[in-house]
């Protein structure tokens, strides 16, 4: 006995560390793409992939959108018997209005894909830019799906949730494993921390309040889309400050944002079908005749005991699940919902409108051009990379820096993120997202024109 112990649990460790550090391997290190920039390994996986299968992925893209609504219309109005299980109700149960979405996207993927209809819903800048969106996290997803849970499973969350709870719990009012998620995002791409995010939520680890909280505050895009937006307008010199902007904003939106509406009137309960906390079996403590130990000691203890129990196969599956499960929901959603708001974007003057209450704050603050610079401010609510594309000719450089500073530190645009967030378990609805956007705006927007005047 005394000689099998020590086995078991060195491979109870190996069983915790290998797939741990593989996960933050391929998620969040940086690494060179080739071409001059950085990225991580998951990205540069994703685009290998796009890339073999390019001349596919449209066909791939209309058949998941074509299962989604067809299942979907077959699991309500008919209830075929080869639907009623769990992967059925998983995939294709949803409520009418989203029923309905799932159609739309449908009528907007042949549409878009045929060149059918009026330009303004399958042009480039319109429903093709939704499709190419929609196309690469077809890939993303399936790749996540597969890769996240060595992120999720193996024990790396009940490790960093015994060490962190006591920074991100009094900061942020989210538990200690959320460091993860929250590093992937920053470090790796926002849709990861979506996925990562309503994966734990739907398995009991976050509460309602908790995962609106993170599926909304840490989920900044790459830096591989950074290093775009700063090429848009002209500003690939000054990353280093343009970034550094980025993380000062973002902390304070992440930090007042739980603790006033809408996010703070999330109420602290779990998904349905959880009926009890499975937080507390993380929690694992150390053997009781070691006595009193440390906190890295016991965060260590946690993550190998996690890293023993875990099952392969469940794993697998779990993967295959929730990568399915992304496909059939997420992308219609994006589809529908990400087309309609990139043509109002495009096609209307709503925006510029929303904008003109800004035009004297902005003079105030000393922003060069400041009525050009109100048109683009609340534009990310459609697509990230819009205000970029719009303020790119303005002239002032510390306009453009405020531009595009402010449209990744708001985080929450509909062509993507805001899609999935709607599509996926996490409880926001619409009307969250818009008035989170907006709070998000009103917090950073004075922080990035400082530290702009501080730059230039």
């Amino acid at each position: 006995m005394t000689t099998a112990q020590p086995q078991q649990r060195g491979g109870s460790t190996l069983k915790f560390l290998l797939p741990s550090l593989l996960g933050i391997f391929i998620f969040m290190v940086p690494v060179p793409d080739g071409e001059g920039s950085v990225t991580i390994p998951i990205a540069w996986m994703a685009n290998s992939l796009g890339e073999l299968i390019g001349d596919a992925i449209p066909w791939i893209l209309l058949t998941l959108v074509t299962i989604s609504t067809v299942g979907t219309l077959l699991y309500s109005l008919a209830k075929p018997a080869f639907l009623q299980n769990q992967l059925g109700r998983t995939l294709f149960k949803t409520t009418p209005p989203w029923a309905a979405t799932r159609v739309v996207g449908l009528a907007f993927g042949v549409a878009i894909l045929f060149e059918l209809g009026p330009e303004w819903i399958w042009g480039e800048d319109t429903g093709g830019l939704i499709v190419d969106l929609a196309t690469l996290l077809i890939v993303v997803f399936a790749l996540a799906g597969l890769l996240l849970p060595l992120l999720l499973n193996f024990g790396l969350l009940d490790f960093a949730g015994a060490l962190m709870t006591t920074v991100m719990r009094p900061l942020f009012k989210v538990p200690g494993r959320s460091s993860v998620v929250g590093l992937t995002s920053w470090l790796g791409d926002g849709t990861i921390g979506v996925l990562m995010t309503n994966q734990q939520y739907t398995q009991g680890h976050y509460t309602k309040r908790e995962a609106a909280v993170l599926g909304t505050t840490f989920n900044i895009v790459s830096v591989t889309f950074i290093v775009v937006i700063l090429g848009q307008l002209n500003l690939e010199h000054m990353f280093g400050p343009f970034y550094l902007t980025i993380i000062l904003a973002g902390l304070a939106a992440a930090i007042i944002m739980p603790r006033i509406p809408p996010l703070s009137r999330f109420p602290d309960e779990f998904a349905e079908g959880i009926t009890e906390d499975p937080r507390t079996a993380s929690h694992a403590v150390v053997d009781p005749q070691q006595g009193e130990t440390s906190l890295l000691a016991r965060a260590w203890e946690s993550a190998r005991r996690r890293g023993a129990s875990v099952r392969l196969g469940a794993v697998a599956r779990s993967g295959v699940s929730n990568a399915l499960e992304m496909w059939l929901a997420v992308i219609p959603i994006i589809l529908a919902v990400g087309t309609i708001a990139v043509i109002i974007a495009e096609n209307t003057e709503l925006f510029t409108w929303l904008g003109y209450p800004f035009v004297p704050v902005l003079e105030v603050l000393q922003v060069p051009e400041a009525a050009e610079a109100s048109e683009t401010l609340l534009i990310g609510f459609a697509d990230m990379l819009l205000p970029a594309i719009i303020g790119s000719g303005i002239e002032s450089e510390m306009t453009r820096f405020i531009i595009g500073a402010l449209s990744v530190t708001q985080l929450i645009f509909m062509s993507e993120t805001g899609g999935m967030l709607l599509a996926s378990r996490i409880p926001v609805k619409f009307h969250h997202l818009v008035a989170i956007f907006l709070l998000r705006t009103l917090i950073s927007l004075p922080i990035i024109i400082g530290l702009a005047h501080l730059f230039y």
